[in-house]
């Protein structure tokens, strides 16, 4: 994929799940909705999702802290709260960044060593 912003839409995997696996473009649809239900769910109940070579989705809690309006300057209470955080794999992080970093900086690193 290059960097030219595009979003990826449940449409989308939808159609690769028909393009690549060969089921109906509506069982492909239902399949891509059960997938992301289960995660959600699984996230709604607190607990992580941890993909294989993808990473992790988690939910954290955030205590109540005082925040500051930026513009007047007013304090406000921020209220508590769930978020959820990814953790990528290192294996996604080293996809990404097409493996670069890793080759070269051994690489230098072997040089610089010599």
């Amino acid at each position: 994929m290059s960097e030219s912003g595009k979003t990826v839409t449940r449409v989308d995997l939808c159609e690769a799940v028909y393009q690549k696996v060969g089921l109906s473009r509506t069982e492909s649809a239902a399949f891509v909705e059960l997938v992301l239900k289960e995660i959600t769910d699984c996230l709604e109940k607190g607990e992580t999702v941890k993909l294989s070579s993808f990473g992790s989705f988690m939910v954290r809690k955030k205590g109540e802290r005082i925040g500051r309006n930026p513009k007047t300057g007013t304090e406000v209470p921020i209220s508590p709260r769930r978020v959820m955080v990814f953790k990528p794999s290192a294996i996604l992080k080293q996809r990404i960044n097409n493996g670069a970093g890793t080759k070269d900086e051994s690489a230098v690193a072997s040089a610089a060593a010599g």
